[in-house]
């Protein structure tokens, strides 16, 4: 039997193997990446449900100071709805998906910030330790929020970097940019702070 005979039908036999896993190292690479971007919005989502809870904690806290004001209470209720309405699905994640998103957490931090700068002139409310602890909890929260938008955004950029480079773009045709996360309008300002 003369192995020289089938040695071209060997080496491109090889050739065509070394292609194919090729090619299937890079679709489940991107399939990776993809995953670790949606895992890291799940854990956007966990820390802005964290916040919303603990909302509805903190709101049940102030109203037992009886005579608190009840438009700020509501307006906090209703932004917090509002930002519980909005759901986007992390494999399509558009800008205005997120814009839309950012403006409605934006409306719950802002009347939320009311409501702790209207605490101020209820001493009893200010001494109370169930509305104490909520604050340094929503503090907290806050930064885990800070913590899971930057590790969310470091995902897309090495999914986006991956997908969108050279030659993996040519075989991951239907995987899409997805979007950052950004600042809502208005936060390079800074904070007018009245007394």
């Amino acid at each position: 039997m003369d192995f020289k005979k089938f040695l071209p039908w060997i080496i491109g036999i090889g050739v065509v193997l070394v292609i194919a896993f090729w090619i299937m190292g890079v679709k489940n690479s991107g399939l990776r990446y993809s995953q670790a971007t949606e895992k890291a919005w799940g854990d956007v989502q966990t820390s802005y449900q964290r916040r919303n809870d603990l909302i509805g904690n903190l709101v049940n806290t102030v109203k037992g100071a009886a005579d608190f004001e009840k438009s700020t209470l509501t307006a906090v209720i209703e932004a917090r709805a509002k930002a519980t309405a909005i759901t986007i699905d992390p494999r399509n994640i558009s800008p205005e998906q997120l814009a839309q998103f950012n403006s409605a957490q934006s409306g719950v931090s802002s009347s939320l910030s009311k409501l702790l700068v209207s605490v101020e002139q209820y001493p009893e409310l200010k001494a109370n330790q169930n509305f104490l602890k909520l604050q340094d909890e929503l503090a907290s929260t806050e930064n885990q929020i800070l913590t899971a938008r930057t590790r969310f955004n470091e995902s897309i950029q090495a999914y986006n970097g991956y997908i969108l480079a050279m030659p993996q773009s040519w075989f991951l045709g239907n995987y899409k940019e997805k979007a950052y996360f950004k600042a809502v309008e208005g936060a390079d300002k800074p904070v007018e702070v009245k007394f």
